[in-house]
């Protein structure tokens, strides 16, 4: 198994999620603010190395989703808790919400992979603009630490990220339950 660039740029991307915690914990807003924003800046840089460069991995494929899963549940988890953030608080049913929907997500695709061999699950655009809002919402709940004005649009963007999750949640059952027949895999 070779290290390449981009896998590197994901385990540094899950190196930083300690880091932001820690920063929410010891009320650095800024701080954690610019950790995640590194963060993000890995993402963006390892899927562009891995196309430009054909760095692309099996490992890859892994490690990069659960470096995100890691890092955005982990933000999510910790700035629910009011005497950890200094900004908006996330509510906590919003952040039990979406960890409920990945992880049903995920047993639905281990039960599909088992039952029936399926392999792939191509992300739909719905799920990608829930992710795209769930990231946004994380950056403004830091930022309103700094800029407490901005707690009704977080408000409102939580409330957002809330609805997307359910229909990004019902658009993958309504996708599966479209998928093919496959014969189950030989053992």
């Amino acid at each position: 198994m070779k290290l390449t660039v981009p896998n590197f740029l994901s385990l540094l991307r899950i190196a930083l999620v300690p880091l932001f915690i820690i920063a929410v914990i010891d009320g650095e807003s800024r701080k954690a603010l610019l950790i995640f924003a590194i963060a993000g800046l890995t993402d963006a840089l390892d899927g562009f190395v891995a196309r430009f460069w054909n760095q692309q991995s099996v490992l890859g494929t892994y490690l990069d989703p659960i470096a995100d899963k890691l890092l955005l549940t982990s933000a999510y988890i910790v700035l629910s808790f009011p005497h950890l953030n200094h900004g908006t608080q996330i509510p906590l049913w919003v952040t039990v919400l979406i960890i409920a929907r990945d992880v049903s997500m995920v047993a639905v695709a281990l039960v599909l992979y088992l039952a029936a061999g399926v392999k792939t699950f191509p992300p739909s655009v719905l799920g990608k603009l829930n992710t795209l809002v769930q990231v946004v919402a994380v950056v403004l709940v830091l930022i309103s630490a700094i800029v407490p004005q901005l707690n009704p649009v977080v408000d409102w963007l939580l409330m957002a990220v809330a609805a997307l999750t359910v229909a990004s949640g019902l658009n993958y059952v309504y996708r599966v339950h479209r998928l093919p027949p496959q014969a189950p895999p030989v053992s």
